[in-house]
Formats: C-alpha cells, structure tokens, sequence
C-alpha cells in the first residue's frame, strides 16, 4: 500500500471511531477490551494521535512518553479526539516526504511508518468502539487487513519485546484465504522470525479471511481455523498482547 491509501484509512477509520464511541456513550464497556470503558479507549488513542504527529511535525529523533490527557469526558472528550484525529491526518498530509524522525519500525520512510501505524492503530480501535456501540461492525477491506498482519508479524513481533516464545524451535504459518496472502512464524527463545511465504513444513496453521485473521491477531475476535498443533494457536492468544 502507498502512503496516501494509508492517510486515506486513517482519515476514514478516525471518523468512524468518533462516531462509534458517540453513539456508545463514554460511559460504555469495550468487550473486546474488557478492562476498558470508552472513555479509557477515547482517551488513550486521542493521546496516541497526538504523540505520532508531534514527532512528524517536531522532528523528534528520540522516543518520549505519551503527553498528558485533558480531564474532560462524555461529548467534550469525542470533541478531544476529533480534533487530536484531525491534527494527526492533517500533519502528515502536510509532511515533506523525506522528513526525518523518531520511528520504531522498519519502513521506507518516517512519515511512511507514521501513516501506517497510525493507520492500523486507529483501525483495531475503531473496532473497540463499534464493539461498544453493538450493531454490525464496518468491514475491514482485505488489502488493508492482509497489510497489518504483515506489519504485526514482520514488525511488532520482531522486536525483542515479542513475547511470542518456544524453548524448542516450532513453526507456525498464517494464511488468508481471500488474498492468498501467507507467512511462516519460526519460533524459538529469541523473538520470532517472520517469513512471506510457505518456506517450511509448519506444525500449526492460522487461516481465514483476512479481515478475521487481521482482528483476531490482534486479540479483538477468536481464530477463524486453527490445523495442527492446537498449543501454538494458544500460545498465541496468551502471549501476543502488544
């Protein structure tokens, strides 16, 4: 995908995720986030807009914590987030395409990785906010689906924090069945190392639609189908908390 496809989700999941969490009230439980209300789900990717845009339009070469969320709630808080949504989509849009910053996954560019991430970030969350509001969720395209899997697993999950661990070396694949997209997860004591490609035989295999296997990557609904060793697919679910 290209960077202006990704600012063009970013937009569009931003808007749907204020709309959503409107319509559920702050005040609402996230099932697929039990331990949030909205409020806890406004507030924290309200915060995290924030935090991406201010590297873009700051420079910023090194990390630094989330800043600090104002003390508001209900239509003042989706208002918040609005414009926290409105400023991320509008910095990058106005970024040079060769702005250098801080960034914590490989890409071609900074502001290609921010448009990404923030992308994804706003996707799996908007899903946490229409689960709060019930009704039917809205569709996750599956070109965009297949591309945060591949970013879950060839870059969140690459990094040494990935829990997603083996004592023995094991080997798990994931395939969608609608974009014949398919990876192959060698897993050992060091974080796991990502494939395209069905280059070994696997003992465990994850497949499905890809928007199914992109949310359920993410924890936010259960596996679609699971072949072969079952305690790989429950590795998963126990470990891969990001």
């Amino acid at each position: 995908m290209e960077t202006a496809e990704y600012l063009h989700a970013l937009e569009s999941e931003g808007l749907l995720l204020a709309a959503a969490a409107e319509e559920a009230g702050t005040d609402a439980k996230v099932p697929t986030c039990p331990e949030w209300q909205v409020r806890d789900l406004v507030r924290h990717t309200g915060a995290v807009h924030r935090w991406a845009a201010s590297y873009v339009a700051e420079g910023l070469t090194e990390r630094r914590p989330l800043g600090e969320v104002p003390d508001l709630d209900g239509a003042d808080l989706v208002a918040w987030y609005r414009d926290s949504h409105r400023h991320l989509v509008d910095t990058l849009a106005g970024a040079s395409p060769d702005v250098e910053c801080w960034a914590f996954l490989p890409a071609p560019s900074p502001l290609a990785f921010w448009t990404r991430r923030q992308a994804h970030e706003t996707a799996v969350h908007r899903v946490d906010a229409e689960s709060a509001r019930g009704g039917s969720p809205t569709a996750v395209a599956p070109d965009f689906a297949t591309d945060g899997i591949d970013e879950l697993l060839r870059g969140f999950h690459a990094r040494s924090r990935s829990r997603v661990r083996t004592p023995e070396p094991r080997v798990l694949r994931v395939r969608t069945d609608d974009t014949d997209a398919v990876w192959t997860v060698r897993l050992s004591p060091e974080p796991p190392v990502t494939t395209r490609g069905a280059t070994d035989e696997a003992e465990c295999e994850l497949s499905g639609p890809a928007e199914q296997l992109y949310l359920a990557l993410w924890n936010r609904v259960p596996l679609p189908a699971v072949t072969g060793d079952q305690a790989l697919a429950a590795l998963w679910r126990e470990a891969s908390g990001v």
